[in-house]
């Protein structure tokens, strides 16, 4: 996602990203650089540790943001924003 362009942020997640003190420059992060799955009709954006990983080698220093996730609806609005370093519940489905 281009920083110049506004998030297509929902209410709810503006106020998430404020009480949980996370910046718009974050979601741009994981939003760019995190892992997507679909999980229960939602895109979740991802920034694990591998990915970081894979940010640093690029040059970007991304360890602050690890462990974001950003819940995405389809049409591409972000509905919520939490920081949760457990991964366990973006697996798919076997």
């Amino acid at each position: 996602m281009c920083p110049a362009v506004p998030l297509p942020l929902t209410h709810h997640a503006r106020l998430r990203m404020d009480g949980r003190r996370i910046p718009a420059a974050a979601v741009d992060a994981v939003l760019a650089y995190g892992r997507a799955v679909w999980v229960r009709g939602a895109q979740i954006y991802a920034l694990g540790h591998r990915e970081v990983a894979r940010a640093a080698r690029r040059g970007l220093d991304l360890r602050s943001y690890a462990g974001l996730q950003v819940v995405c609806a389809p049409d591409g609005d972000v509905l919520t924003v939490y920081r949760n370093h457990d991964f366990r519940g973006l697996r798919r489905a076997a």
